[in-house]
């Protein structure tokens, strides 16, 4: 089963816009090496060896807030599985959604260098479409929550805007469903 999650693309959205043109989702923190082979299946372990070196990159950070980091990262480059559904605002109350589709690669040197290739789906939510639960959830403190449990309201938004949608090439006409219901109803009119 799929998960979800509200991701940051670093602080206030900074680099949301590389991040949807780019196709992935990424992560920082002051780490600034390969984690390549270094990402156990669980987090505790991934915090026992880096909450150390976080801490050496910045010691006036507390212990608390170190673990929070650790496990953010964790959770960006290992614990989002492919296939897992990403919610990343843009900075204006619009979150772009899209699906994890690889695994994790460091990209030396750039933004957000901890990344995950994502397929950005034809598909925004605007935050004040939201009900209170899941803006509260999706605006939580840190880079990457989860938000599994609003997992129906996520598909509903996903669903509503898969639903085709009628266009019309012919520049008389102002709204196409609007158009093609008053052609059906004519139809129906003129037959019975």
């Amino acid at each position: 089963m799929k998960n979800y999650y509200r991701v940051m693309l670093g602080k206030q959205s900074a680099h949301a816009a590389e991040c949807f043109s780019g196709n992935y989702i990424g992560a920082d923190f002051g780490i600034a090496e390969d984690l390549t082979g270094q990402l156990p299946d669980e987090w505790r372990a991934f915090n026992k060896a880096f909450i150390p070196k976080y801490l050496a990159l910045y010691p006036d950070k507390s212990k608390i807030s170190a673990g929070l980091a650790c496990g953010a990262l964790w959770t960006v480059a290992k614990g989002i599985h492919k296939g897992d559904i990403v919610l990343c605002p843009d900075g204006s109350g619009v979150y772009h959604v899209g699906e994890v589709i690889g695994d994790y690669s460091y990209t030396s040197g750039q933004d957000l260098p901890h990344r995950r290739p994502v397929r950005w789906l034809d598909c925004v939510i605007d935050r004040s479409a939201m009900s209170e639960s899941l803006r509260n959830s999706a605006g939580s403190i840190g880079t990457v929550s989860s938000i599994s449990g609003h997992r129906d309201e996520i598909e509903r938004f996903l669903d509503a805007q898969a639903a085709p949608r009628l266009i019309s090439t012919d520049e008389t006409v102002d709204d196409p469903a609007a158009f093609a219901m008053e052609k059906h109803l004519e139809d129906f009119l003129v037959q019975n």
